[in-house]
């Protein structure tokens, strides 16, 4: 299992954009084989930074998703409200309860 957890600075002022935006991703990335658990959250300590924390259930599953005509339409409509480079963290499952 692998388990990804990006970062994502939000412009001021675009967050709802980013909400809605993501929410419509979300909704294709359920249908995806392979993914196991997508959750969007907003930090704490930063209310302009969204994470999301994904797990898949192999890196074929990532690539898949990674790749997606879905992901990549997101990714291209996200400039408008993205505000900096996201942080990604990719990490493989060792235990879990």
């Amino acid at each position: 299992m692998l388990t990804v957890v990006a970062k994502i600075p939000v412009k001021e002022g675009k967050m709802e954009e980013a909400l809605v935006a993501f929410g419509k991703l979300m909704d294709k990335v359920a249908a995806e084989e392979g993914t196991v658990m997508y959750s969007l959250n907003k930090d704490t300590l930063n209310p302009n930074v969204l994470v999301v924390v994904e797990q898949y259930k192999d890196k074929a599953a990532l690539d898949a998703h990674s790749t997606s005509v879905d992901f990549k339409t997101f990714f291209a409509s996200a400039a408008a409200f993205i505000g900096g480079k996201p942080e990604m963290t990719i990490m493989e499952q060792i235990r879990s309860i």
